[in-house]
């Protein structure tokens, strides 16, 4: 199994809205760029990650899980990016704050500490563990 983070922006796509998807997921779509939409192509059925609250909250709110494997974007007039569907598992008992990974020195390494521009990037599954403590989430 692999771990990931996916940001979205709360008013266009908040951790409500996932959870009210229900089993049916959502297709994690307008991702436009490369090395966001390789991650998604890395990825597989099963494989978790967190859902973080982009913009003013800056903060890790839940799980999802990938339901559906890298297929394609249908916002994507020319057919270069794809998507793949996640399901809300469970939100986080605290969630954890941008700054609170920042302070956090095992975490230096985070892809949304070093590339904080990309929507969606890989979590190691120590970085994964680290966060759930942070989190007080048992899965």
């Amino acid at each position: 199994m692999a771990y990931w983070l996916f940001k979205s922006e709360p008013n266009t796509w908040s951790w409500d809205d996932q959870v009210k998807k229900g089993a049916e997921g959502e297709g994690w779509d307008g991702v436009r760029n490369y090395q966001a939409s390789n991650n998604m192509k890395a990825m597989k059925i099963g494989d978790l990650g967190f859902f973080y609250h982009s913009v003013n909250e800056k903060q890790i709110v839940g799980i999802v899980k990938v339901i559906e494997e890298y297929h394609p974007d249908p916002t994507d007039a020319k057919g270069r990016f794809g998507m793949v569907t996640v399901e809300a598992v469970k939100p986080v008992v605290k969630p954890v704050t941008l700054a609170d990974v920042k302070a956090e020195p095992r975490l230096e390494d985070l892809a949304l500490v070093r590339q904080s521009r990309l929507s969606v990037v890989p979590v190691s599954e120590e970085q994964w563990k680290i966060i759930m403590e942070m989190a007080e989430t048992p899965l």
